[in-house]
């Protein structure tokens, strides 16, 4: 099958070199994911009277209201807590597109996937032209 050993050598360089590139790449993404895992997003009102935190899957896990709500009706406050959610998580997903950059080569696809990824989870209305009426 092998013309010459030059060949053989030649083949058994290139299978080295990408059993080597798999494995820097799954180091990488091994690395990613712990850094996304402890990622956390913020935000507050305009006002500051409601601030949040949303772990990094997404989900509300600080909220601090300032006792000034209480001058609110609760519709607005239930609409200040749903609006800094949302910034939360943008805060979250820009964190995340930041921590993917720079753990992965210029031109790798791997940043742009998880992006997009978090991006559904995150923000699903994001895109949709009727979705925010």
């Amino acid at each position: 099958m092998w013309s010459d050993e030059a060949a053989l050598d030649e083949a058994a360089r290139r299978l080295d070199d990408w059993e080597s590139s798999v494995a820097a790449r799954a180091a990488r993404a091994k690395a990613l994911s712990a850094q996304v895992q402890a990622l956390t997003g913020t935000a507050a009102s305009p006002d500051r009277r409601v601030q949040v935190t949303v772990d990094s899957s997404g989900l509300l896990v600080g909220l601090r209201l300032d006792e000034s709500t209480r001058q609110n009706s609760a519709a607005q406050t239930a609409r200040q807590i749903l609006d800094t959610t949302r910034d939360a998580r943008a805060n979250l997903l820009r964190k995340v597109a930041e921590v993917a950059t720079l753990t992965f080569d210029v031109g790798d696809p791997t940043p742009s996937l998880l992006v997009d990824s978090y991006r559904r989870r995150l923000c699903p209305d994001q895109g949709a032209p009727d979705a925010r009426r």
